[in-house]
């Protein structure tokens, strides 16, 4: 028989504006309280928007590269389901998946079944804790963000710490990508460019294609898991390169870990960097 581990967990989201670009930050929860905990476990949080995310998470033996069915069940505080959604960014919920340690980042997009239910299939690679965060927009409540920890059981890998890279510029397949801002300070707006090049002859790159209706797409989380950071491109028009620009806040001081998601040749890349946030 199939284990099913069942879980509320709900955050309160802090909502921002930077210039034409749309940004969200939240406070994510301490994942050390996830810890310890069975799989029949609950834990229910008070949500500022009134919509809930119950996450279920379905897997034979809940061991990596096993299939599991993620589903997420969003309600209102009458515990009557959600029914209507708005778009963003050309789907209707946003799945991220980290590991603990960071190391790990997935991004999925799971289908709407109707009645609130959202489902998708993926696989866990090693043994450990991982966290999902969900990010979605019930019509008239505005976009929600909210987050649940799963532990998969199997050899978990000795976690990596955050080390802040030296070097801004990464070799992604064929492609010299460069990060760079304007300043890298908490609690304010600031400029975050990506400069593309062919990496033999640093010519500009000028076919990247659209990614979910824009240039790009990037995801900033804090190195204890608990903030996390979602921005689009400050001109969506702007898709082909050579540069993508994207103007992003960081709630706190800290370390961060950034993923760059573009598309081109129709495949989606991921460019990480490792950032420390000044105060």
């Amino acid at each position: 028989m199939k284990a099913i581990l069942f879980v509320t967990c709900c955050m309160v989201m802090l909502l921002t504006a930077c210039g034409s670009a749309s940004t969200t930050t939240i406070d994510m929860s301490d994942p050390s309280s996830m810890a310890g905990m069975s799989m029949s476990s609950t834990a229910t949080h008070q949500h500022g928007n009134d919509a809930v995310a119950h996450f279920s998470v379905v897997s034979p033996h809940y061991l990596p590269n096993e299939k599991a069915t993620i589903t997420m069940l969003i309600q209102n505080k009458w515990d009557r389901p959600v029914v209507n959604f708005d778009i963003m960014h050309e789907k209707l919920m946003h799945l991220i998946v980290v590991s603990e340690d960071l190391s790990y980042f997935d991004h999925l997009h799971p289908t709407y079944a109707g009645e609130g239910r959202f489902d998708v299939e993926t696989t866990f690679p090693a043994g450990g804790h991982y966290q999902l965060i969900a990010d979605y927009t019930p019509t008239g409540l505005g976009e929600t963000v909210q987050s649940h920890w799963v532990t998969i059981n199997g050899k978990e890998p000795k976690a990596v710490k955050l080390q802040p890279d030296r070097s801004l510029t990464k070799l992604i397949g064929d492609k010299e990508v460069t990060l760079a801002f304007d300043h890298v300070m908490a609690g304010m707006p600031l400029d975050m460019v990506f400069t593309f090049k062919q990496g033999a002859t640093k010519a500009p790159v000028t076919n990247l294609q659209p990614y979910l209706g824009s240039a790009g797409h990037v995801v900033a989380i804090s190195e204890d898991g608990k903030e996390y950071v979602h921005v689009h491109p400050t001109d969506d028009a702007a898709t082909s390169g050579p540069i993508a620009k994207f103007s992003i806040q960081f709630p706190k001081k800290g370390i961060y870990k950034i993923w760059g998601q573009f598309q081109q040749n129709n495949e989606v890349f991921i460019v990480p960097y490792i950032i420390d946030v000044k105060l």
